[in-house]
């Protein structure tokens, strides 16, 4: 099964030209490098609403896994977490537990770190961190459950 992907960069600056989108284009890489097709890439404020609506638009366009990159820190302007969770029929708490367990081991700053993983609609986001390597390192650590969570959620039940 082949992985439908969109990637949404939460950046203030990135999103007003002030720097280079770094974040975006290293996930659709790695995304690439498993196998996966990305149909959709985003670059947003650190706004919930604006978040949320390239969330809604992606999934309308096909994608079963968002990636987001940034917004996940302790910084007052980062509010991807309380974006996604608003809009979440379920959230995955396992998939932030191991990345902040195995970042650990990398940086003691991963413990500042609110990566997480929801159910929106039949998709499954991803938020990673906004560093280019930490969202690739990050995602690296739980790619293994993806492709199962996204086969099931789009199971169709099977009537009795």
């Amino acid at each position: 099964m082949q992985i439908q992907v969109g990637i949404i960069t939460v950046s203030d600056r990135a999103s007003r030209g002030l720097y280079d989108d770094l974040g975006g284009p290293a996930l659709k890489k790695a995304a690439e490098g498993y196998g996966w097709k990305v149909l959709a890439e985003s670059l947003v404020p650190d706004e919930k609403r604006d978040i949320q609506r390239a969330i809604r638009e992606q999934i309308t366009k096909g994608c079963q896994l968002i990636l987001s990159t940034g917004g996940t820190g302790v910084a007052l302007r980062d509010v991807t977490p309380e974006a996604v969770r608003e809009i979440a029929i379920r959230e995955l708490p396992g998939f932030g537990e191991i990345m902040r367990m195995e970042s650990m081991k990398i940086t003691k700053n991963a413990i500042l770190s609110r990566n997480l993983a929801v159910v929106v609609d039949k998709s499954l986001v991803v938020c990673l961190p906004g560093k280019p390597s930490g969202a690739v390192e990050c995602l690296s650590f739980v790619v293994g459950a993806i492709p199962h969570c996204v086969e099931v959620l789009n199971e169709v039940p099977t009537s009795c």
